[in-house]
């Protein structure tokens, strides 16, 4: 853990003066957030187009940093994980996003990039209905999958329902929280995070001190979406959180299901107007979700790694194909710019191998320049 960078990123995020786009702009171009303090006074030599008024309010740092030597009490106190944009910890499907945080706590044991990520979201007044439909839908798709990391935000209703069949069957789940991990709310969910924290975990872009208020659920939404391949609505009002997390997902172009309910039902219109206007693909139970999704052999492998049978990839490719479907099948579904970084192979050199592996019946690609591989 680099404490220097991590401390001077902290401080950053508690700057005033500029809003969220406009540190992740400098993080970025200054690679990093002692980089920014070290350019404090001269920022407009690194950056000649950055404002009068920006330039002002990077000058005094004396609160932020003294607010982030407060932080890192906590963190090495309480064992937190702070995540910089740009950690191998840090979750890189989020690290796709053009509003990913800058840096983010984490809590917890399970490892934010495994193969399979999916969130379960949708309102806080859930029916028997709803618990019927995540209870079955999480057993067979254990089933069906049974390596899977399950996201949601430890909220009423279908969070903690999700989280806690979750816990039930196995899997690994993490809650994305709109407050700082020095408290958990609803307090009532306190249990269930703790054991979380053994199988699982608890994740938050917010300081100690940070209260739960109404945005911050809000912008929690964003990271709920992009750290994972697919959103699930179970149940939702014609206006919830539920449909705002589905709405960002589609924006990052991940794929988004909801479950039908009765024409009328009032906690199933968001679901119902969801799939009629195209936004979302009809949910029936985990097997349509499995297929959907390309996750058929999921199972499969997993019993052949069990018995002690070794996977091995067709023999006919050639060794730079083969180092690609390799990562593939480790890391996931991957964006082509950091599938050439992990490979190590020219995007130009990699676009003709992807295509000849497209050719073969292997890949396939998906929206926003992602390949998933399909044996």
């Amino acid at each position: 853990m680099n404490e220097q960078e991590i401390y001077y990123t902290i401080a950053l995020t508690r700057m005033t003066g500029f809003n969220f786009q406009t540190a992740l702009r400098l993080y970025q171009e200054l690679g990093g957030g002692q980089a920014v303090y070290e350019h404090r006074l001269d920022i407009k030599d690194v950056l000649p187009d950055c404002s009068n008024r920006l330039a002002e309010s990077l000058k005094d740092w004396t609160l932020p940093l003294a607010r982030a030597a407060q932080e890192m009490e906590f963190i090495t106190k309480h064992k937190v994980k702070p995540l910089l944009l740009g950690d191998e910890d840090y979750p890189q499907r989020l690290a796709e996003c053009p509003d990913a945080p800058i840096l983010m706590y984490y809590m917890g044991s399970a490892n934010l990039n495994q193969k399979r990520v999916i969130n379960i979201v949708g309102t806080r007044q859930c029916t028997t209905y709803g618990k019927d439909l995540i209870r079955r839908f999480i057993a067979d798709l254990r089933r069906l999958c049974p390596e899977m990391l399950i996201v949601s935000g430890l909220a009423y209703g279908v969070d903690i329902c999700a989280h806690r069949e979750a816990l039930g069957n196995g899997y690994e789940t993490v809650g994305v929280l709109a407050h700082g991990l020095d408290e958990i709310y609803p307090s009532s969910h306190r249990e269930t995070a703790k054991q979380m924290l053994a199988q699982g975990g608890l994740l938050t872009e917010y300081m100690t001190e940070t209260g739960a208020d109404k945005m911050n659920f809000v912008k929690r939404n964003r990271i709920v979406a992009g750290m994972c391949d697919a959103t699930i609505l179970v149940e939702s009002a014609a206006k919830g959180g539920g449909l705002i997390t589905a709405g960002i997902a589609m924006d990052y172009n991940r794929s988004v299901f909801a479950f039908p309910g009765a024409v009328g039902a009032p906690y199933s219109e968001g679901c119902n107007q969801l799939i009629r206007d195209n936004g979302a693909s009809l949910l029936t139970g985990a097997e349509d979700f499995v297929n959907a999704m390309g996750w058929q052999m999921d199972a499969k492998l997993l019993q052949a790694q069990n018995e002690g049978i070794e996977r091995t990839f067709f023999p006919d490719l050639s060794l730079e194909e083969q180092a690609i479907v390799k990562i593939l099948d480790e890391m996931g579904d991957f964006q082509l710019n950091q599938l050439s970084v992990k490979a190590n192979i020219p995007i130009g050199q990699l676009t003709g191998l992807l295509f000849q592996l497209e050719m073969k019946g292997v890949v396939r690609p998906l929206a926003g320049g992602t390949y998933h591989l399909l044996k």
